[in-house]
């Protein structure tokens, strides 16, 4: 039974080699942060951090995740202490449907670690493959603005 590393805990996972880390994340762990949108890693809703970098977990297949990190929403933050960057989409009132939120923010904490200070042009790019239909785009930018100011103080 291979072990999966999610959100600092070890899971015994009874899937097959192919499965897609979305399904075993959700189905076998419990975790609902990462969601199914498309099932082809265009949309961006089923988006974990693998090693600290945002990964697709819906076309990754499980096997591929032998010894790696894996956080998933849940794993950012707790309810007594945000991760920054939810308590910034919180703030900013970045969500109407939250379809998308898990996408926003997995993307927006790898911006994040990669560059502390994005301008509008660098957000705009890390999140262009993250798919949003109900319209929260300003409130999305304008969150990860105020997650690096949360971050710089």
């Amino acid at each position: 039974m291979p072990e999966l590393r999610v959100n600092g805990r070890s899971h015994g996972v009874a899937a097959a080699p192919g499965t897609p880390l979305l399904t075993v994340l959700r189905n076998d762990c419990g975790l609902n942060g990462p969601k199914y949108g498309c099932g082809l890693g265009q949309c961006g809703a089923c988006m974990v951090l693998v090693d600290g970098a945002a990964a697709r977990a819906c076309v990754i297949p499980v096997q591929a995740m032998q010894g790696r990190e894996i956080t998933t929403l849940e794993g950012l933050g707790s309810r007594g202490a945000l991760h920054v960057v939810q308590q910034a989409f919180i703030d900013e009132q970045a969500a109407q449907c939250g379809y998308c939120l898990n996408g926003m923010v997995i993307a927006t904490v790898d911006l994040l670690a990669r560059c502390p200070q994005p301008t509008d042009e660098q957000a705009r790019a890390a999140l262009s493959h993250n798919l949003c239909r109900c319209g929260t785009h300003v409130e999305i930018l304008r969150a990860v603005q105020r997650a690096a100011e949360l971050l710089r103080a």
